[in-house]
């Protein structure tokens, strides 16, 4: 059986390496994408295929970036409230410390990742109103359209892909992520 500094030490460990493991823009992406696959999936939701001579954000455009906004939005609060439940039932107390010490740590990154799908409501969210608005599908910077194969990646960019390149190319330059 661990003794209590072994535990100690070994949770210390395991706390460094998540510590190490820095987010980057890229990293938060990846989580997003594969989360608006499995809503597109769940809903049956097909890329929006262009007609020839089609205006930009015409009301199809917007409705099926509408649906799948939302879409992706339900099946984010559907996997929150899943995760706060499995929080509140799972606990168990484990007599051994290694048990326990695991056991919180999978929660801390559980919690996490819950925290990070929190964020991405809320630029969905901003996303909806930018829609409603009128806003949704132009660049923020410089008023381009940001493109429809674009926003099916990324639903919630707010920036074309040049005035994005150029933002990480200064956010590099000034020492943000690598």
């Amino acid at each position: 059986m661990a003794t209590k500094a072994e535990v100690n030490k070994q949770k210390k460990i395991t706390t460094k390496k998540a510590a190490n493991k820095k987010e980057t823009p890229s990293s938060k992406g990846k989580l997003a994408h594969s989360e608006l696959n499995a809503a597109k999936e769940t809903l049956g939701i097909s890329p929006y295929s262009l007609s020839d001579n089609e205006e930009y954000m015409n009301s199809d455009q917007q409705t099926h970036f509408k649906s799948l906004l939302e879409a992706w939005r339900l099946n984010l609060s559907k996997k929150i409230n899943e995760a706060v439940s499995h929080l509140k039932t799972d606990p168990k107390h484990f007599a051994d410390l290694n048990d326990r010490a695991t056991q919180e740590e999978e929660f801390n990154l559980e919690l996490r990742a819950r925290d990070r799908e929190a964020d991405l409501m809320v630029t969905i969210d901003d996303a909806l109103k930018r829609l409603h608005d009128g806003d949704y599908g132009y660049c923020d910077e410089c008023g381009v359209e940001i493109g429809i194969r674009r926003l099916e990646a990324r639903p919630t960019a707010t920036e074309c892909i040049d005035c994005k390149t150029l933002s990480e190319i200064r956010e590099r330059q000034v020492g943000g992520y690598q």
